[in-house]
């Protein structure tokens, strides 16, 4: 007789939606992953990628044995040990390396789960006791979310479940039929709710196809048009000016530094017209002014550039302005991550690194292809001997992708990868150990998009010999000799420290109870600075930010021009013309989904993305193989010529595995080490290339 369960679970992908799942358990196989039909923010909806989740633990590539490397690095050869082994083999390697230079150990994770448990608890415990080097997780969101801190206080605002009562959504860089399906499903419904929505993008996305207009202004400027609707809010008194004076802190200097930026400037900058700009402007504060809620939701593609946390703070200065946060569906959200009372700092153990006579150093991951090939100084300290990879594949994903494989090719050093599939960087490992999939543990989530704290129970037994990131940590604490009592603790334990239980804003958290709801709104506002009350030293909307001028900052709005384009480096563009930004697709999720074959044959293969005039330009066809370069490298693809990408501006929609290009690259071999003007995060869409015919 067939025994079936439904589990509750949690999506862990790097996603704003962090969607509820129900998966069917039939015999101790997991045979579906549906949605929560009772969770709010999912509705029973999952997107394409994670309905197919079964696929995923079930693939018959999973890597369920630990390996050991028989070829060269970069090879991808390996042979099948025992754990003793691993473990063994692992230990023997970095006790001498510890004892001599702690932070000579580097770990390299990012959200290949977003889960707090197998994110960062166990595992920061490990490091924080060696004193390895830290890690500075940068490679997605910290300069947006240090500009949205300068300003608004910290990473909240607008509740996902007030946006389809807004009346007007500017969508400002971001794609969120691709990554954010629960904010597009509201739009939607605002949409035949009367809404307008306006997509902001220098890309004609998939998204912004189905919005009432486009802005296709040129990639690294949206500051500059921030700044150039500021300036016709002043100019044609489309103000607030009750929440002005109440709520918000530097306007005097704030209208001088918006003054210089007219429609005309801001326009010639941008490379839109000036009727957008002003068109724009008058919209959103006339819609305002009439009492109707206006929103913004932006994302972190507006980022990533040189200015890029400047950008998010500019364009966050705007619902101050107009007064929008007066309404539960006006404002704007970039992040919702700062509104739970997460406990990392207990569930990490950071007071461990007080142990240690000084502060480890922390290694930026962006720029971890220099820094696996800077040797020992002074100022760097120890080279980096070991690293222990785990939720990341950083030969795909960071950028300079050339110097990255580069580093981990060295063949003194020694890596370790926990993994579920042998990715591009397993391809460099010495030691491979199988990781559990999200069906497979226990886990407990935030979300950066929606209000619940979510929980996932463990549907099924991990497959063949693969563990938890959390034992295997606890393993090799063992192994190195580490008996402290913080290794001692069960999954269950360290779910139950997730969120400060004093905080008024996750009242009666209670382990148990979430593992059998499964989820848990948090108590919060429906409009959370309609009365001011920001959780900046002002406690108000801070147009002008002291702690900016201490930082070395401009403490006003201001235009960043990115490093690579016509106005900042003419000499380079007239070398490399094309912009380039690398995108997600829309089956993939950074580099996760890849090799799943449904999905990838959904995909087809990787191409690019070119204006018809650029394509004639340089006598290439549709449907041909081209070569897309600059000095950092380059990598091959097929051309799509459409006109969703606009004049100077060739897309690359990403991340693919290295290994299933043709040529075995893909678009981080163009993408730079540099990094954004706060935040200290990448710059992926600061990139100038060429395109031409492939040899």
């Amino acid at each position: 007789m067939t025994s079936t369960s439904h589990v509750r679970a949690a999506c862990p992908h790097d996603c704003p939606d962090t969607c509820a799942i129900i998966v069917t358990v039939e015999d101790g196989v997991a045979t579906e992953v549906k949605g929560d039909p009772d969770h709010p923010p999912t509705g029973g909806v999952l997107c394409t990628k994670v309905a197919r989740y079964t696929e995923r633990t079930y693939h018959p590539d999973r890597l369920l044995h630990p390996l050991r490397r028989v070829g060269k690095k970069g090879e991808g050869k390996f042979e099948r040990i025992s754990w003793d082994e691993a473990l063994d083999a692992i230990a023997a390697k970095l006790k001498p390396i510890v004892a001599r230079a702690p932070e000579a150990l580097l770990p390299y994770s990012y959200a290949g789960t977003m889960g707090l448990l197998q994110g960062e608890s166990m595992a920061g415990r490990f490091f924080h006791t060696l004193g390895a080097s830290q890690l500075d997780r940068t490679i997605c969101a910290t300069a947006g979310a240090t500009g949205y801190k300068y300003t608004v206080g910290g990473s909240t605002g607008t509740d996902l479940e007030h946006f389809q009562d807004a009346k007007l959504i500017i969508i400002w860089g971001g794609n969120p039929i691709a990554s954010n399906l629960h904010f597009w499903t509201r739009a939607q419904a605002a949409k035949r709710n009367g809404a307008r929505l306006i997509a902001i993008d220098p890309y004609r996305s998939l998204t912004a196809e189905k919005c009432h207009q486009h802005i296709a202004l040129l990639p690294g400027t949206d500051a500059a048009l921030a700044l150039g609707m500021m300036h016709v809010l002043i100019a044609e008194d489309l103000l607030d000016h009750d929440y002005i004076a109440g709520y918000t802190l530097g306007f005097e200097q704030l209208k001088e530094r918006a003054a210089e930026w007219t429609p005309e400037r801001t326009a010639e900058t941008c490379g839109i017209t000036v009727q957008e700009v002003v068109e724009l402007a008058r919209l959103y504060g006339g819609m305002a002014k009439n009492g109707e809620p206006v929103a913004i939701r932006t994302n972190y593609g507006v980022q990533r550039v040189r200015g890029g946390g400047m950008a998010v703070r500019n364009i966050a200065c705007l619902p101050a302005l107009v007064g929008a946060w007066r309404h539960a569906a006006g404002g704007i959200q970039l992040s919702s991550s700062g509104s739970f009372p997460a406990n990392k700092a207990l569930l990490q153990r950071t007071d461990l690194l007080q142990r240690h006579a000084k502060l480890p150093r922390t290694i930026n991951m962006s720029t971890i292809g220099d820094d696996l090939l800077r040797p020992a100084s002074p100022e760097f300290g120890p080279q980096v001997e070991a690293v222990i990879v785990y939720n990341s594949n950083p030969v795909a994903v960071a950028p300079d992708s050339a110097k990255v494989a580069a580093g981990f090719a060295r063949d003194d050093l020694f890596t370790v990868v926990l993994e579920h599939f042998q990715t591009d960087t397993v391809d460099y490992a010495d030691i491979v150990l199988p990781a559990t999939t999200q069906l497979e543990h226990v886990d407990v989530h935030t979300s950066y998009g929606h209000l619940y704290m979510m929980a996932n129970n463990a549907a099924i037994a991990p497959m063949g010999e693969a563990k938890p990131n959390t034992e295997i940590f606890r393993l090799l604490a063992a192994r190195m000799g580490l008996d402290d009592p913080v290794f001692h603790e069960s999954d269950d334990q360290l779910a139950a420290q997730a969120f400060n239980t004093k905080d008024a804003r996750a009242v009666h958290f209670d382990w148990e109870s979430l593992k059998q709801k499964g989820w848990q709104r948090l108590n919060m506002p429906a409009a959370p600075f309609a009365q001011g009350g920001f959780p900046t030293p002002s406690g108000k909307c801070e147009f002008y930010s002291a702690q900016m001028l201490a930082d070395g900052l401009d403490p006003l709005p201001a235009y960043i021009a990115p490093y690579e384009s016509r106005a900042s480096n003419p000499a380079l563009a007239a070398k490399y013309p094309l912009g380039m930004i690398s995108p997600p697709q829309r089956n993939f999720l950074n580099s996760t989904f890849v090799n799943v074959t449904s999905l990838r044959a959904t995909e087809g293969e990787p191409q690019l993305d070119m204006h018809p005039d650029d394509a004639a330009q340089r006598g290439v066809a549709h449907g041909e193989m081209v070569r897309i370069y600059n000095d950092r490298g380059s990598f091959v693809c097929k051309l799509r010529v459409t006109d969703k990408a606009r004049a100077g501006l060739v897309v690359g929609l990403s991340i693919w595995w290295k290994k299933l290009a043709g040529d075995g690259k893909n678009a981080n071999e163009v993408t730079s080490q540099r990094l954004t003007d706060m935040g200290r995060a990448p710059t992926f869409y600061d990139t100038l290339v060429q395109v031409e015919k492939a040899a």
